[in-house]
Formats: structure tokens, sequence, C-alpha cells
């Protein structure tokens, strides 16, 4: 197989989010992913400079960038249908799986081993991957008050179930994040640069 691994990846930003939902603004795979990278790395390192911790905030944030590469192949399923029973769910777990081995397909056998190590869950990174979900989590969280700040109540609903799943993520680092930064979000922009 040709080497399409990067172009394939440069691709994520086709690949639209919430396609459900009516948007005011789409945000696609690649926004997304960066948005939760960057929210991946300020709780490790939330968990390294406030909570004298030891984790690697750089490989958290390279794990959330590739964490929904798989999306690339299968498109983003809508998180009613991935989760409505569990065959559904170990259906799209198959998918998935099959899609991280085709995009491995598509690199250099040198590379490989590399980028299967943030393509795939390993048990070194579990604690990592759950700082990824929990940086996912708040990001939908995050689109959903950028839509109500807009006027959409289309997300008004998702909105409340996501809060529960926020509200319900114990790690420290995470709660010092919802904190101390989360109700910026919630701000306009002469609110952010006034204050």
């Amino acid at each position: 197989m040709k080497k399409h691994f990067f172009a394939i990846i440069s691709r994520m930003k086709y690949i639209n989010r919430w396609g459900l939902m009516r948007n005011t603004r789409y945000e696609n795979l690649s926004e997304h992913s960066f948005d939760v990278a960057v929210t991946a790395h300020a709780i490790a390192t939330i968990k390294n400079d406030v909570f004298g911790g030891n984790v690697n905030a750089d490989r958290a944030a390279v794990l959330a960038l590739y964490h929904d590469a798989p999306e690339i192949l299968t498109g983003d399923l809508p998180t009613p249908v991935k989760y409505y029973n569990t065959q559904t769910k170990r259906a799209y777990d198959e998918v998935e799986k099959t899609s991280v081995s085709r995009l491995l397909e598509m690199l250099p056998e040198q590379l490989r081993t590399s980028y299967e190590s943030v393509l795939t869950k390993r048990e070194e990174d579990d604690y990592l991957w759950q700082i990824v979900k929990a940086a996912d989590t708040i990001n939908a969280l995050i689109k959903c008050i950028e839509e109500e700040k807009s006027g959409n109540r289309e997300f008004s609903g998702a909105k409340k179930g996501i809060e529960k799943k926020v509200n319900a993520i114990t790690l420290p680092e995470v709660r010092y994040y919802i904190e101390h930064f989360l109700p910026s979000f919630a701000l306009t922009l002469d609110e952010h640069t006034h204050a």
C-alpha cells in the first residue's frame, strides 16, 4: 500500500462532528482534536505543577491529537448511535480497530510501532487516556456552551447530559481545570479582554 498516512490524517478537517444536531458553527475533527490536545496538556500540567504529579503532559497532548483518527475512515458516529446498546458499541469498537489497522498500513514499516503507540490504548498510558477522555468530555461541553451562546437551543439536552458526565469526573486536576478555566468559555471577547 502507498504511504498515505499523513495525507489521510490531514483529512480530519473534512469530518464534521455533531452530525445529528443543527449547528450555528460546524466543528470538524481537526479542530476538535486540537482543542482536546490543548485541554489534555493543561490537565496533565495541572497534575504536575499543582498536585505534585509526574505525568508526561506532552504525551497526553499527542494521544489527544490522534484520539479520533479512526473517524477519518469511519466518520463521526453520533454518540446515541455508538452507545445504543452493548452490541452496537462492540461492533463499533471492531470497526474502529479495523480503521486503526488500515491507518497503520499506510505508514512505512519503520514508523508503525511509534504510531501504533498513539493510535491504540496501552496499559502504560491508562492514566493519560483518562485525561484525554476527560478533555474530550470537557470539550463536548464547551461546544454546547458555545452553541448556547449563539442562541442555539438545539444543544440544551446534550449540555445537560454532558454536564453530568463532567461533574462525575473526580480527578483533582480535572476539577481544578473545571473550576478555574471552564467558566471563561461562557464569556464574550470583551469580557475576556476587559476583565
